[in-house]
């Protein structure tokens, strides 16, 4: 009999730690009596941390009206898609949706359980973005010379409508302070601005972070916003648009064009006042050759183009650049720093900068945390790895103009839809995703 009892122990044991929802329980001191495998990933605890312990001891709540499980034992009542945010005994933030029931013995409460679903990542994720709001204008952007100066007209110019905006540049090239200046200085500043990198997250969190969920979709889905009802009214900034799934750039694509959006697991779409800005670091001619953008997105986005320059097509805003960011960590690093010498300068101007901006930011800083009581920042303050062979005296090649190769497949992909619409510019229009007038304009600026 005592075998059997063990047996059905173990079993019972390796059942719970194979369920792929956390599972905690309490008795009716709240002092925890269950705590499977997936709850102590979860809440990044050892079981010997949280057996037996009262639950107030071990993890930290606002009030014990925000911990579910004691909410339960208070009330007698089981609660159901519950979001809680508390901390575990280490300091770490956790968000879960739970499901909380009460469970009796010989008819008295004896104790709670609970299942939950992490969304923690999901929690962090839309609190950065709302956190993004830090309101760059045009006069954040340093240089004066004639690439940069024309970039930040032509976009002065975009703030004054709400059309879709397509920033290309390489990596570092400072696409999201674009992105804000259009924001802050268009009629929609006083709206949200939010920041979503389409890379950065799988494609089952991007979808329903940018549309949102309906209570019950799936397992511990809540009724929440996407990005898009979040954005109502502003302006909504996705970056790396070239990174999103194609099966959603599909869905993308059906909310730019009707102006509505529906939450995943729900039935109403919902109409939203949003102005969207992209941008891609690759030309739109090779996302399309991979695969990676659909054409008829490419030509909905990119009703404003813009192309940011890279830092080697604009060396003559090096001395500005360098004063700016030497400036920046001065009164950081507790320092005086007054500028670079004319070898640094050289270098700099010879240098390739595939990082661009970002990367100019990067060695200035690692050149101010070596120096010592020097005013000057010299060659031998640069890190290693620019001062080993091959680095200096390299010039720097003229890369080919993007906008010369975007112009000319635009006008290709124009005269190839014509072509197979017997020049019916209505039909080669609606297969390019354009409306007649749009692809009229874009015809005659391109000499078609």
């Amino acid at each position: 009999m005592e075998e059997t009892k063990d047996v059905l122990l173990a079993l019972y044991e390796t059942i719970m730690n194979l369920v792929d929802a956390g599972i905690h329980a309490v008795d009716e001191e709240g002092r925890t009596m269950i705590y499977n495998q997936k709850m102590r990933d979860i809440e990044g605890m050892d079981s010997r941390e949280v057996l037996y312990k009262k639950l107030e001891d071990v993890f930290r709540f606002r009030s014990s009206e925000e911990s579910t499980l004691l909410k339960a034992l208070k009330t007698g009542e089981e609660s159901h898609l519950v979001k809680q945010t508390y901390f575990n005994n280490k300091g770490r933030e956790i968000t879960s949706v739970n499901h909380t029931y009460p469970f009796y013995y010989k008819g008295k409460l004896a104790g709670a359980v609970e299942i939950a679903e992490d969304i923690t990542k999901i929690e962090r994720l839309i609190r950065r973005n709302h956190e993004s709001h830090t309101g760059y204008t045009f006069h954040h952007i340093i240089g004066k010379s004639k690439a940069i100066s024309e970039v930040i007209e032509f976009s002065r110019r975009a703030a004054r409508t709400s059309s879709y905006v397509l920033i290309i540049g390489e990596t570092g090239t400072g696409k999201e302070l674009f992105a804000q200046s259009i924001h802050y200085e268009s009629e929609r500043s006083r709206g949200p601005f939010i920041a979503q990198n389409c890379a950065a997250l799988p494609d089952n969190l991007i979808e329903s972070i940018l549309f949102g969920t309906k209570k019950g979709a799936f397992t511990g889905a809540v009724d929440r916003a996407g990005l898009f009802e979040q954005a109502d009214g502003g302006t909504l900034l996705l970056d790396e648009i070239n990174a999103l799934n194609i099966h959603l750039q599909a869905k993308l694509l059906r909310v730019l064009q009707e102006k509505k959006v529906k939450r995943i697991g729900g039935t109403q779409e919902k109409p939203v006042d949003v102005r969207v800005i992209a941008t891609m670091n690759e030309t739109p001619y090779e996302a399309i050759a991979n695969h990676r953008l659909r054409k008829d997105l490419y030509y909905r986005l990119g009703v404003v183009t813009l192309f940011i320059p890279p830092l080697r097509d604009r060396l003559e805003d090096l001395p500005l650049l360098t004063g700016h960011f030497i400036q920046k960590y001065n009164p950081l690093f507790q320092m005086n720093v007054r500028g670079i010498t004319p070898e640094v300068l050289t270098f700099f101007r010879s240098y390739r900068w595939p990082g661009n901006i970002r990367e100019l930011e990067h060695m200035i800083e690692a050149a101010m945390n070596v120096m010592l009581d020097e005013d000057m920042i010299e060659l031998r303050h640069l890190p290693m790895q620019y001062r080993q062979s091959g680095h200096f005296n390299s010039p720097a090649e003229k890369s080919p103009l993007l906008k010369d190769r975007l112009f000319e497949y635009e006008k290709h992909c124009i005269l190839e839809a014509l072509e197979a619409n017997g020049s019916n510019i209505s039909k080669a229009a609606e297969q390019l995703g354009l409306s007649r007038q749009s692809l009229q304009y874009r015809m005659k600026r391109l000499g078609i």
